[in-house]
């Protein structure tokens, strides 16, 4: 799948969003990327996770991990592709553990997944909780739907990919031209900044 078919799923979906948006991270956008609004499809999640699942085949990943809340869906359609395990890491205290009995045993190569990656900062949350589980070398790679920090975030794993890279800038509440414009500003995504 190329990004041009990848950007019209979002599309189709209503899942690109232009308006002020506060991210995640702290930071305002004039464009959103509501990947829930493709993610209610099966039909397209289950394309874009198998080609997601296709970028990191050869690397041989015995369990996907995913953050929730997106990326328990992200984590199981990826690994259903791949033939292997899908868990996610949940919040407890804060912070992100895994839970429910869920393990990352000795032998596993791991593959990280997220939805939108802007700062970097869940996948980074992510690696860090993997790291009190996981030995070194053992991630073998961050896949992710889209890269909206166009490929400025380097999470040092052997491989990452974004199915769409755009560049979509950001920025600081203090240095947003749309704040000074007086646009309203748009809170969106399930964690509190």
């Amino acid at each position: 799948m190329n990004e041009a078919e990848v950007l019209e799923i979002f599309r189709g979906s209503g899942a690109y969003l232009e308006g002020h948006f506060l991210l995640t991270s702290g930071r305002h956008s004039a464009a959103y990327v509501e990947k829930f609004m493709v993610l209610q499809q099966p039909r397209h999640c289950g394309a874009l996770c198998a080609a997601l699942a296709d970028e990191f085949r050869d690397l041989a990943p015995t369990v996907v991990v995913g953050p929730a809340v997106g990326g328990i869906l992200l984590a199981y359609e990826t690994a259903r592709a791949l033939g292997v395990r899908g868990i996610f890491l949940e919040r407890e205290n804060g912070r992100l553990v895994l839970r429910r009995g869920f393990e990352i045993l000795p032998q596993d190569r791991v593959l990280v997944v997220e939805d939108v990656v802007t700062t970097g900062t869940s996948v980074f949350e992510v690696l860090g909780a993997l790291g009190r589980e996981v030995s070194e070398g053992r991630v073998v790679g961050v896949g992710h739907l889209v890269d909206r920090s166009s490929g400025s975030v380097d999470f040092r794993v052997p491989r990452q990919r974004a199915l769409l890279t755009l560049d979509l800038p950001s920025w600081e509440a203090s240095e947003c031209p749309l704040c000074r414009e007086g646009k309203p500003l748009t809170k969106r995504g399930s964690r509190a900044s």
